[in-house]
């Protein structure tokens, strides 16, 4: 009797997706679009949506350094979210 591979839950396939969107910043960290600073008023602000997932990273460009800021769901209120830090 052959077992079935089981597969993840949207849980871990959610966080494995988030994950491995990471990978392409350690190669290009400017590929994430700038226009979500702009509104906040955070200079260098970038943001890089998770494919199959309504969330999207938020990250900061430095010359030798990717600073990862949050992972936040696009139906929240990011804007707000990220006034409040501030």
């Amino acid at each position: 009797m052959r077992r079935q591979a089981v597969s993840a839950s949207p849980p871990e396939r959610m966080l494995d997706v988030a994950l491995a969107a990471l990978a392409p910043f350690e190669r290009m960290p400017a590929m994430g679009s700038p226009r979500l600073g702009q509104p906040c008023e955070i200079p260098g602000l970038r943001a890089r949506r998770v494919t199959g997932f309504p969330m999207q990273w938020l990250h900061f460009e430095a010359k030798d350094l990717l600073d990862v800021v949050r992972l936040l769901g696009d139906r929240q209120d990011i804007v707000g979210i990220l006034a409040a830090d501030e």
